[in-house]
This record gives C-alpha cells, structure tokens and sequence, in this order.
C-alpha cells in the first residue's frame, strides 16, 4: 500500500492521520496485521519513532491491538472506540464528511439532553436549579447575538448536565463541547433555531425548577431537536439515552 510522505514538522500527527484514515476506511481490515515499524518507516520516509508514537495513539484510539514481540493487528473501531475518534474523524472528511459527523454529534446532544433535563428536575437540589433559572436569564439578556448566546448556552447546559447526576452523561457532555467536531464550534447560525428561542428556554428552566421531569424532557426535546434537519425521534416520542 502506498503512503505520502509527509513533512518533517508534526511527522507523527501526519502518520497517525493516514493511518487512521485507511483503518476507518477499511482499507485495513479487523485482525489484519499492520505492516512492521521498518516499513511504515520506510514507506512514510520517517524514522521509527515517529512510527511507534503514531501507533501508540492509534491504539489509544481503539483501532489497534500491538502485542509485544507480535505482529500490530487492526481492531473493529465499531466496537473498541469511543468518542474520540469521531473529535479526530474531523480532520479528515474523506473519511466520514464533518457535516454527517456534526449530525451524529447533535443527534446524541438531543438524546442526552433530554434524559438529562429529566434526571436534572428529579435529582438536583435546589442551589443547581437555582443556577439553572439564572443560566437562562443570563443567556436571555445576551439575544441576538448568536456568538455570546452560543457560549452561554455550553454554561447553561453544563449545569443541566450536573445537575442530572449522572457521571457518564457529564463525561460525553464534556467530549461534545471540546474538539475540533464539538457543538461548540458548530456555527451558531446553524443553531439559531434553537438558541433564539429564549421562551423556550425559559420554559425548561421552570421545569426543572418545579421538579417536572417529564415537562422539562419534552422542552429539552423541542430545542435539541431545532437545528436538525430530521427530527432525531418520530413526534410525540422522546429520545432517552
């Protein structure tokens, strides 16, 4: 298989990309093995340890299994990565376009905003939903500038979020807002359905504020699901994680 060479700044972002690119892509294969440092050396004109610090990220990543004194095998990145493959994905969009990964990332923003809007309004105390209402003032005060209210919808959400209780929801909450595929460096245009809709915000913090579980899913529902060009979930249904 040929590789480019690339240059000598960044050696090993530059190997880890390609191959990250042919696994994904399936020009590598599950259980295949990768070709020896010396090669991959020798084929990208690097030297090995540009290599070895390309494979380790890539085994990081969940696309590799390296095996001391055995061959590097290609992993099933269906079913070993997570979500940092699709913040590096970004980088390439032969592979996967960032617009269908952007949808990926807005689709399960919605489903586990709407979970955690629910869990928010049961579980959290009072001085989280307190935080919460004045998120929501705060965020309202900075209308229409799409930017500010951008950055202050991350604040709002964190909250909501926290508030949930649950660790994993936090943790996938944190990956959607850092990265180069994060919601928040999706243009705020795209979301200004969604984020012009003060009311609606409004209405979410009062749920949650009431301890309405089910009323503050369903708000949380009809916001996360504005800037999608297909509802994530038929009408009438919400998406739980």
């Amino acid at each position: 298989m040929a590789f480019v060479p690339v240059p000598r700044s960044s050696v090993a972002d530059h190997v880890f990309g390609q191959l990250r690119d042919a696994i994904v892509s399936g020009r590598y294969r599950p259980d295949e093995p990768l070709p020896g440092e010396r090669e991959l050396a020798a084929a990208f004109a690097v030297n090995r340890h540009a290599v070895r610090e390309a494979l380790r990220r890539l085994q990081q990543l969940g696309l590799l299994r390296v095996s001391q004194g055995g061959a590097t095998r290609v992993l099933d990145w269906r079913v070993h990565a997570g979500l940092d493959l699709a913040l590096s994905l970004v980088q390439s969009g032969d592979v996967l376009p960032v617009d269908t990964l952007v949808r990926d990332m807005l689709e399960m923003r919605a489903c586990v905003g709407v979970d955690a809007a629910r869990l928010c309004a049961e579980r959290a105390g009072a001085e989280l939903r307190g935080s919460v209402t004045r998120d929501v003032e705060a965020y309202a005060a900075l209308a229409p500038d799409l930017h500010a209210m951008d950055k202050a919808n991350i604040v709002l959400w964190r909250d909501i979020v926290h508030g949930s209780g649950n660790t994993a929801y936090l943790l996938s909450f944190n990956s959607l807002v850092a990265g180069a595929v994060a919601v928040g460096e999706v243009p705020p245009e795209r979301r200004a359905a969604e984020l012009l809709d003060v009311t609606g915000h409004r209405r979410l913090a009062e749920a949650i504020a009431d301890g309405r579980g089910d009323d503050a899913a369903a708000q949380a529902q009809a916001l996360l699901t504005a800037s999608l060009t297909t509802p994530t979930t038929p009408p009438g249904r919400e998406c739980r994680a």
